[in-house]
């Protein structure tokens, strides 16, 4: 037992052997709290005794998993025949939905479908409904309706302002071609995963037996589903132990609700609160920046980081005319950092919005510094690796007609858009897929509806399919190199203006398959296609070169030499309807904490920005900090809500919130519950 406890300090300690009841670890940035979760899940199974079988430890990234499952096995000293489940929220919904998706109806060769397929899909929608609305608000719409467990429906029926009634209706056609194509998004593998459990008590209670032993990492960033998700879970036992910093919940745009954190100890009766507030990687006056910051918020639970490390440099002010005068003298000394051995590694310049990685790019490429900017398109998003994994998705379900109307020219097989309706027209009055139905009819009976050339070039595409599909059974490995002698799509796109720069990221997945081949012999091309799709941005963050970021990119980072750039009003902190005051002071102590030993804090006197030049002020935070001279310390509040948001009342609902006002030290909200306007105080309602 004491080896495995005894590297714990005595808060650490306190929280890994805590065994039964609901457990909040309250984990400060740096505090250890993976080494905490990981000693407590080693400890549940080396020493207590519980069976791996029993546990379940939730995360939000492949890359944590993945750490965190290595550290717990390295600590493990028994022999144990079963693996513990520690896997993401989204890879938990996909396996149980591969067991239990057919309660609904449903058959279990579902297809993932990423955010740019979403997108497609709805983009086609909007087109047919003749509605004019951005794709991404529509989207986030969708997503919202879905973790807020709205049907289309129900949605439809609950919206009154225009626009919200149009993303309503893109919603309803959009559900519909999800079913009948048996497709699944990111928000349905934990939409579907919860309306099973709760539509289904059996199922529930033995699944909440299953998994005895809860565990969930970054639990400030859970939504209002995750939380329900996480109620039926641990329903029949209450051992749940969750692990997060309220100080670092900087995602309430994507619906992360901060309450879950904040209200645990009223959710989970008898919950225990460990603090974890040592914090191993800063330095003194690092952690005295961010705690003085952070004491301005009041929505939070109270901690304060203590340095384990112990003095430092005092933390910098740079002051530049502008931002070109700033990208330069923060690229002339990172050269000089280069030049005296410092690990380009360990170097990073982070920002709050994203616009303002531009000048940096060029300020960093007149020094020939090399970077990596990280928030950039996804490898995986890019048009011609997705149309590898269109192939891919159409050999292992043929009848996936959303990736097979992808392939059909790509490349160019001569197929109009008039002939593709033709045949689906066909092929779904006789009840069939598209691929379905060009593979069982003849080629004549194809050409009397598309005529003689294209009825050859579907015929040609479906042999293709079928030889790429018996490649793929006999050997993985040297199936890709037969995939490009067949498609020939590294030919399509090197005849592009940017085809070499295409064909390098053809190469690269190529390589990235036969890779996984290697390592995961048995891997299937049905495994390797769900695991890509649920990769994330953090997953792909490597290093050996100096990183250019957002604060959001950042999270879960740290490096010994850190810049943060527009320190101004209006860029950090936003301002402006909607602005989230404690949020953005929450992302200002999270791009500190990232620092180990050497912190630079970087503002300007005026930045070219959306078309303009403007004069703007310090940030307020650089006061805040105890970095500069400022007004004595406030507590602000902020409503955190603006028109358009979806909220929650305990008794009336579901709401659109349709009016922000200040009343006294209070915010009143004009709700919408269904048509039914109500004034709440925010602190009454929740967001969704």
């Amino acid at each position: 037992m004491e080896t495995i406890l005894e590297t714990l300090n005595p808060s650490q300690r306190e929280a890994a052997e805590h065994i039964d009841g609901s457990l909040l670890i309250l984990a400060g940035a740096g505090s250890g709290k993976t080494k905490t979760l990981t000693t407590r899940l080693a400890y549940l199974i080396g020493v207590v005794g519980i069976d791996p079988a029993n546990t379940l430890t939730l995360t939000f990234t492949n890359k944590a998993a993945s750490e965190m499952r290595e550290r717990a096995l390295r600590l493990i000293t028994t022999d144990t025949s079963t693996m513990p489940l520690l896997c993401t929220f989204h890879k938990f919904g996909l396996l149980f939905l591969k067991f239990y998706i057919e309660k609904l109806g449903r058959s279990n060769n579902f297809v993932i479908i990423d955010s740019d397929d979403k997108k497609r899909m709805i983009r086609n929608i909007a087109k047919e409904l003749k509605i004019d609305l951005n794709v991404s608000f529509l989207s986030a719409e969708i997503s919202k309706y879905k973790n807020s467990l709205l049907g289309p429906e129900e949605a439809l029926r609950k919206a009154e302002l225009r626009d919200y009634k149009q993303a309503a209706e893109v919603y309803v056609e959009y559900q519909k071609s999800i079913i009948e194509n048996n497709l699944v998004d990111f928000d349905d593998l934990l939409m579907l995963t919860y309306q099973i459990l709760d539509e289904n008590k059996d199922l529930r209670r033995e699944i909440s037996n299953r998994y005895q032993y809860i565990m969930v990492d970054e639990y400030q960033d859970t939504n209002e589903l995750q939380f329900k998700l996480l109620e039926h879970l641990s329903s029949e036992h209450g051992n749940i132990c969750v692990v997060g910093d309220d100080d670092q919940s900087i995602y309430g745009w994507r619906g992360a609700n901060i309450r879950n954190i904040i209200e645990f100890a009223d959710n989970f009766k008898g919950a225990k609160v460990v603090k974890l507030e040592t914090n191993y990687r800063s330095t003194v006056s690092i952690l005295e920046a961010a705690n003085k910051l952070i004491e301005h918020n009041s929505g939070r639970l109270g901690k304060t980081l203590v340095s384990h490390i112990g003095e430092g440099p005092h933390v910098r002010l740079q002051h530049s005319l502008d931002e070109v005068h700033e990208a330069k003298l923060i690229a002339q000394e990172i050269k000089g950092l280069l030049q005296k051995g410092v690990n380009p590694d360990e170097i990073a310049v982070l920002y709050r919005i994203n616009a303002l990685s531009r000048s940096l790019e060029e300020g960093f490429n007149k020094e020939n510094l090399g970077y990596k900017l990280i928030g950039g398109m996804r490898f995986y998003e890019r048009a011609e690796v997705k149309d590898i994994i269109s192939y891919f998705r159409v050999l292992s379900n043929p009848h996936d007609d959303f990736s097979f109307l992808r392939i059909i020219n790509k490349p160019k097989r001569g197929i109009g858009k008039a002939s593709v309706e033709k045949l689906q027209k066909e092929a779904y009055s006789q009840n069939l897929s598209f691929y379905g139905y060009i593979s069982a009819a003849s080629q004549e009976q194809l050409q009397e509806i598309v005529g003689k050339k294209i009825a050859a070039a579907f015929k040609q595409l479906v042999q293709d399919i079928r030889l790429l599909q018996e490649e793929a059974e006999s050997s993985l490995y040297n199936f890709v190199t037969r995939f490009e002698d067949v498609i020939e799509l590294k030919k399509f796109y090197g005849a592009m203006v940017d085809g070499f720069d295409r064909n390098l990221n053809i190469d690269e997945f190529y390589g990235y398959f036969r890779d996984m081949i290697i390592k995961n012999p048995d891997l299937t091309l049905d495994e390797f296609l769900n695991d890509i799709t649920l990769q994330s941005e953090q997953d792909q963050v490597e290093g050996d070169t100096i990183s250019i970021m957002s604060v959001h990119a950042a999270k879960g980072l740290e490096f010994e030499h850190l810049y943060v750039i527009g320190l101004e009003e209006e860029f950090f902190p936003l301002l402006g309807e909607g602005c989230n005051m404690e949020e953005e002071r929450r992302l200002g102590y999270v791009a500190i904490t990232r620092a180990k030993r050497h912190l630079t804090m970087c503002y300007v006197d005026s930045r070219f920005y959306k078309g303009r030049r403007k004069m703007i002020d310090k940030s307020r935070f650089l006061g805040e900090a105890g970095l500069i001279e400022s007004a004595s310390l406030k507590i602000t509040k902020s409503s955190g809500y603006k028109k358009g948001d979806l909220v929650k009342h305990k008794i009336f609902g579901m709401g659109r919130v349709q009016e922000v006002n200040k009343s006294g030290k209070e915010y009143k909200l004009l709700i919408n519950f269904g048509g039914n306007k109500k004034e709440i105080l925010s602190s009454f309602v929740q967001p969704v």
